[in-house]
């Protein structure tokens, strides 16, 4: 798959893995939109590459997301990378910052499918990528609104996948480990096989080129979670003890 001259929105790509991805996908010559709330970090990473323009963008206004579909025009894919992450346990439950990650991390993704499915469906042609995560898979302790969120997300690319696979429409879920991130410098535990974003982005890339639905990494710890359902839930939870 040729990435050349196709046209991409990216939607929470101001930093991490959604500016790496921007660049990775403009130095393979496509012509790139990028959106997120902050207008600074957007034109900043704008000004570095060919063929990137913004679009700054809260993904929680529905009639904003709306709005700047509709201004973007004809697209030939999307990417949703939005996410918001606090680690919590159900014993240190808040309730603002269990809002504010379901918001981000589906309901944004909601308002912006709903902008543009209609559109990729009436012309029987569009890539949809759905950015997961490992944590999706099952149940982790310390993961409450993330992991849920993010399964919510995962299982909406399935749905996607179910009804559009025998038609132009390709959809992806894509479904990384731990990133170095602003976010992820949150946790205080060890997390296995951190990758840089640049590295992430790789795989995205990579995984967006192939035919396949879905896609985890980085192996082997994404083998733990794809065939996590298997697993007994005491071991799986012991698993994961300390975190």
């Amino acid at each position: 798959m040729s990435f050349s001259g196709k046209r991409y929105w990216l939607i929470g790509a101001s930093e991490g893995l959604g500016a790496a991805l921007a660049k990775a996908l403009a130095l393979s010559g496509a012509h790139v939109v990028v959106s997120a709330r902050a207008e600074n970090k957007l034109q900043a990473l704008a000004a570095q590459l060919p063929n990137v323009n913004t679009a700054p963008l809260d993904v929680t206004d529905m009639a904003a997301v709306q709005h700047t579909a509709e201004r973007l025009g004809p697209l030939d894919g999307i990417v949703y990378l939005a996410g918001y992450y606090d680690p919590m346990k159900a014993q240190n439950w808040e309730s603002g910052a269990v809002a504010q990650m379901t918001a981000v991390n589906f309901t944004g993704a909601l308002n912006v499918l709903g902008a543009i499915v209609p559109g990729f469906v009436g012309r029987n042609a569009g890539h949809i990528v759905l950015i997961g995560s490992l944590a999706g898979y099952r149940g982790l302790p310390g993961s409450i609104g993330y992991g849920a969120s993010k399964a919510a997300l995962m299982h909406m690319g399935e749905t996607l996948y179910a009804d559009l696979h025998n038609t132009g429409v390709k959809v992806q879920n894509i479904n990384p480990g731990f990133i170095k991130t602003r976010l992820t410098a949150k946790n205080t535990f060890q997390m296995p096989q951190l990758m840089q974003p640049e590295e992430a982005a790789e795989h995205v890339l990579k995984a967006m080129r192939s035919n396949r639905f879905e896609t985890a990494f980085p192996k082997p710890f994404a083998w733990l979670f794809t065939w996590a359902k298997f697993t007994p839930r005491k071991l799986w939870l012991k698993l994961f003890s300390k975190v």
